[in-house]
């Protein structure tokens, strides 16, 4: 499963992403995170690692995450490590007018743990993975 989204965010690029590779921020955006641990707060680097627990369909899963690509203010790429979903992130970022355009690359094999359609799944996901970073642009923008 795969999908993709772009959200512009006015914020600079390197706040964006500050608080994009600090995961102890996911469960204030992302609404399946409901803890995050072994993360010391603040952006990680490229190899940190770090596990989650999330929700989603009514399935709870946890997961490590390790940081495959960190560039402050241009990109942070996640991949998971252990956990029921092989899952690969990317968080492209560039300067666009007064804020930052976010561009978001996901690839995901999550039909061992859902047992669902593909086209189904990638709907649901991709629908929630836009709100999560509605929320992330309304919570940025407050902070502002």
């Amino acid at each position: 499963m795969r999908y993709e989204l772009a959200v512009q965010i006015a914020r600079p690029p390197a706040e964006v992403w500050a608080y994009l590779a600090d995961p102890t921020h996911l469960p204030q955006w992302q609404a399946d995170v409901e803890e995050v641990r072994d993360a010391p707060g603040g952006p990680l680097g490229l190899g940190a690692m770090f596990t989650e627990v999330r929700s989603f369909l009514g399935k709870r899963a946890e997961s490590t995450l390790e940081v495959a690509a960190s560039e402050p203010g241009r990109e942070l790429s996640l991949r998971t490590v252990a956990g029921p979903v092989r899952v690969e992130i990317r968080h492209l970022l560039e300067p666009a007018g007064n804020g930052t355009l976010v561009r978001v690359e996901a690839e995901a094999d999550a039909g061992k743990l859902f047992g669902l359609g593909g086209p189904l799944l990638r709907k649901a996901a991709e629908r929630r993975a836009r709100g999560d970073f509605e929320r992330l642009k309304a919570l940025l923008e407050a902070d502002a």
